[in-house]
């Protein structure tokens, strides 16, 4: 089975609060889903986003004490995968184009 960026951000998430592999990954689909995103199809811009927007509001409600320091440690880890260099998944039109392009 392939691994996603979802699945890298949220072992990562397990990580750094302490939380399970079900809570963690759980909080992760929730923020993403809130602000609108597949997890399926996830760019490290768009996690990004979510990790600086609504991810320390849902750490909070969790009881994780230091949620700005748990989402940067998150994004620098996922800065630093391997995933995030092969990161093409996003279907937004001028992502594909842009891609193509490179091609």
């Amino acid at each position: 089975m392939e691994t996603s960026l979802f699945d890298v951000a949220a072992q990562k998430l397990e990580r750094h609060t302490g939380f399970s592999q079900l809570e963690a990954r759980g909080t992760l689909r929730i923020a993403v889903k809130s602000a609108g995103l597949d997890p399926k199809s996830l760019t490290l811009d768009e996690l990004g986003a979510v990790f600086e927007k609504l991810m320390p509001g849902e750490l909070e409600q969790r009881g994780v004490i230091d949620t700005a320091g748990a989402c940067a440690a998150v994004m620098r880890d996922l800065e630093n995968a391997p995933i995030a260099a092969t990161d093409s998944s996003s279907s937004n039109p001028d992502d594909i184009f842009s891609r193509l392009a490179k091609s």
